[in-house]
């Protein structure tokens, strides 16, 4: 079992490393996403290295301590590269750094009875270790801090998605669906983290090593599906502001507005969207429209969003699906194909067309068209 154990664990460190090489080397705009999770790999392989570096190691060591305090630095990497993805203007910021806090705590607890002490009072420690109320509070802390980041990362995914509905009518939401199940799966994984380290202090300890090595089996298939996914999915969505507001917290500012501009403002919308077909633009955003017709996007926004009862990506895409309905019943277009239909009315995939048009008609294109 610790051949297995060991070639495995040997397998995941290589997959690990060589991702985070490519992240830190391809040649992109997105540094600082790919940075970050190149980080996040790199300490990620570090801390579920155990199994190699026991076999070189004659006993405990304050380097192998901090190796595995690295746990602290997993998941508030991983939060900063949820933000990084979702919003294109993010930056590195100093305030960021808050984030090395549990790490920095985690350490300082075992500074008295680990750091400072000799060798031999290092093995009594790690020997006593299910007694040791400094690992019982790291755990603890730990247990925490996976709670709290991936609620926080499961909160930012929630508003950026909602932001690129209210605001943005193109791409797709297969990025969001990606990095929704990216996170999932992440959240499960380190779920059965604090599964295993409760195991760990309680009367079944051997059960906590077997869980110990599916995770470090599970390892090495998760990353090469992120790989996959990565490779398949480079440009993910990176299309929000952070700067940008929900059309609940504008309505929530802005108390009041007069129903004759709403009026005035949905006559000009509609006008110009029957008129100038702006639709067709893959890439429209209602910041293009706000230009066009010279209403401020925070009114503009509310208007559709909350007025109408619509996201913008929703009502952009009506109109896309009523022109490519027109196009479906024409008979003197019945050898276009759908794909050539959908990039004519303004979608750039087919998943979203297909989404989009069965959404509104309650059919698939194939099916409408064959109907008519």
């Amino acid at each position: 079992m610790d051949n297995l154990l060991n070639i495995v664990t040997g397998i995941s460190l290589f997959i690990s490393f060589f991702l985070a090489f490519f992240m830190l080397t391809v040649k992109t705009k997105h540094k600082t996403s790919n940075y970050l999770f190149a980080f996040f790999l790199i300490i990620t392989a570090i801390d579920t290295s155990e199994p190699l570096i026991s076999q070189i190691t004659n006993g405990p060591s304050n380097l192998g301590m901090f190796r595995a305090m690295l746990c602290f630095l997993q998941i508030p990497t991983f939060y900063l590269y949820v933000l990084s993805v979702c919003y294109s203007d993010f930056k590195w910021k100093p305030k960021y750094f808050i984030h090395l806090l549990p790490y920095l705590v985690a350490n300082l607890v075992l500074l008295p009875r680990f750091y400072l002490v000799d060798v031999d009072s290092k093995l009594d420690f790690i020997i006593n270790r299910q007694n040791m109320i400094e690992l019982q509070i790291n755990h603890w802390l730990l247990h925490l801090q996976i709670v709290f980041y991936f609620t926080a990362a499961f909160l930012v995914l929630r508003k950026s998605k909602k932001l690129y509905l209210e605001n943005n009518s193109g791409g797709s939401l297969n990025s969001y669906q990606w990095l929704f199940q990216f996170i999932s799966v992440l959240a499960t994984l380190y779920l059965i983290v604090i599964l295993k380290n409760i195991l760990k202090f309680s009367d079944y300890p051997y059960i906590s090593d077997w869980i110990k090595i599916g995770i470090l089996m599970l390892q090495p298939f998760i990353t090469c599906w992120y790989l996959y996914k990565a490779l398949n999915n480079p440009g993910l969505f990176r299309n929000i502001d952070s700067k940008l507001k929900l059309v609940s917290d504008l309505i929530l500012e802005d108390k009041k507005i007069e129903p004759e501009t709403l009026n005035e403002d949905l006559l000009k919308l509609k006008q110009y969207m029957t008129d100038e077909k702006p639709f067709l633009n893959p890439d429209l955003k209602i910041q293009d429209i706000s230009k066009e017709i010279d209403v401020p996007v925070r009114e503009l926004s509310v208007l559709i969003n909350h007025q109408l009862g619509q996201h913008f990506y929703d009502f952009v895409n009506t109109y896309r699906i009523e022109n490519a309905m027109k196009i479906l019943k024409d008979t003197s277009k019945s050898k276009v194909t759908i794909l050539e239909i959908l990039y004519e009315v303004g979608f750039n995939s087919k998943s979203s067309f297909n989404t989009a048009f069965k959404k509104q008609t309650g059919n698939t294109p194939t099916e409408y068209r064959k109907a008519v």
